[in-house]
């Protein structure tokens, strides 16, 4: 049986999961438990175990919780039951009573099973990375389409997790009277509850999802090229954002500190106009049900006509979040644009590097025409950033030339709102203009050229 002050320390538990943990006056007390396996062959991770455990540390305290202690637990196999074998188990139990920890964070998946029997032997709340993370999802969400979009990620994660705490579930309810059968058991009304929940949620969801559209199609009809920045999370991709576009989006040094979408118009060097897209960051092992909640967010980037992936190059494990990144955009579907022209890398944060390792990241960039070393932070290079965007974004545009009178300002004054004026030269016969035509713009282009009596020449 609980002891009273455990029980205490369940519901300051409780409470602080539901509340993101920075309401509470006395912040909960967190261990950190990353389980890794003995044998190499038996994991597909890309990173060491301490850099998972600095990982998982930074997750837990992006909640504002106390973490009083993070240990990694090597396990030979996985048991069913508890994760850890009984000894482990136990020893762990004897470090969460002598850590007076309120919660127990294990940076792997777990299932519920697992979850209710640990909770039951550690007389403490456990929550695995997913459930973490979804509550961190949970405490940053300000829009209504973000709130809506995680509620059903967190739905969909609890619905096979209601018998995890409450035994009282598993009583029946009866009908009335004569007529009166075996009743439902509380945990099926629950679970009905929520899947009802969860059909209203996804209707929502949708209604959203077309008010989206209509934004979307809103801005085809100004075809305004879109750029979005993606990357793991604390990358710099907000600081980035405020950097070029000279904004006051919410940045700071924690790991998901943006998960609203924002975008802002942005001039590029030879005066055109782009949108400028920040999504949300990337972590490894994102929940299933995440992504599927925040598809329609991420749909942006399947709007974007490039994609800048911000990369944090002054972390060990620049390599491996880079891989974690590109798994999540062949999920949804941009393989080809991996493998094209349309992916830019900004490697960020070279302000945090020195010396060797400085020089190293610069001519490493330099080797790669898709690749540029900048600092968000200090601003460095990022002129020459919005020189490769643009680059980039006009690789494919045909130029063409033609001769407008002198007599014809309306024409020449039109030429420069259809597209970008890339030489004028003054002759006997009029002014020789060269200009960069936009795909999406090229048929109406072509049309008013031949209304208005002016011939066009493809250079290139």
């Amino acid at each position: 049986m609980i002891r009273a002050s455990q029980r205490r320390k369940k519901k300051i538990a409780d409470e602080s999961l539901t509340s993101g943990g920075g309401d509470t006056p006395d912040a909960p007390r967190v261990l950190v438990f990353h389980p890794e396996l003995k044998r190499a062959d038996q994991t597909a991770s890309w990173r060491d175990a301490s850099s998972r455990l600095d990982e998982a540390v930074s997750l837990t305290g992006a909640l504002e919780f106390e973490v009083v202690g993070a240990d990694i637990v090597p396990i030979a196999k996985v048991r069913p039951s508890t994760l850890f074998g009984k000894g482990v188990t136990e020893r762990l139990g004897l470090q969460i009573k002598a850590e007076e920890a309120d919660i127990v964070m294990i940076n792997g998946q777990l299932t519920p099973i697992q979850q209710r029997n640990l909770e039951k032997e550690w007389k403490c709340k456990v929550i695995d990375r997913t459930g973490l993370i979804l509550e961190i999802f949970a405490d940053r969400a300000r829009t209504r389409e973000g709130r809506l979009q995680v509620q059903l990620a967190l739905l969909s994660y609890q619905r096979s997790r209601l018998v995890r705490t409450w035994t009282h579930l598993e009583r029946q309810r009866g009908g009335r009277g004569f007529l009166a059968g075996p009743g439902e058991r509380q945990i099926e009304i629950d679970r009905r509850l929520i899947g009802d929940k969860l059909a209203k949620l996804r209707r929502e969801l949708e209604e959203v999802k077309r008010t989206r559209e209509l934004h979307r199609e809103a801005r085809r009809r100004v075809p305004y090229p879109i750029v979005a920045l993606v990357g793991y999370t604390n990358a710099g991709k907000s600081t980035l954002f405020n950097q070029l576009t000279l904004s006051d989006v919410f940045a700071e040094d924690m790991l998901f500190a943006t998960l609203d979408p924002t975008m802002r118009g942005l001039l590029l060097p030879g005066g055109r106009k782009v949108i400028l897209s920040d999504t949300v960051g990337f972590v490894s092992d994102l929940p299933h049900d995440l992504v599927a909640a925040f598809r329609a967010t991420l749909e942006e980037v399947l709007e974007a006509d490039l994609i800048v992936h911000v990369r944090d190059a002054s972390s060990l494990e620049t390599e491996a979040q880079k891989l974690d990144v590109l798994e999540v955009l062949k999920a949804l579907g941009l393989q080809k644009a991996i493998d094209g022209e349309e992916l830019v890398e900004a490697l960020n944060k070279i302000d945090l590097l020195e010396g060797e390792d400085l020089q190293a990241m610069l001519e490493s960039s330099a080797r790669h025409d898709n690749t540029i070393a900048i600092s968000a932070m200090k601003g460095r290079n990022c002129d020459a950033l919005l020189e490769l965007i643009e680059d980039r974004l006009t690789v494919d545009m045909p130029v063409f030339e033609l001769c407008v009178p002198y007599s014809d300002g309306k024409s020449l004054a039109r030429l420069y709102e259809q597209g970008e004026v890339l030489q004028r030269n003054e002759g006997p016969d009029g002014i020789s203009i060269q200009v960069r035509v936009d795909t999406t713009r090229l048929g109406r282009f072509e049309d008013w050229c031949a209304k208005s009596g002016l011939e066009i020449q493809l250079i290139s």
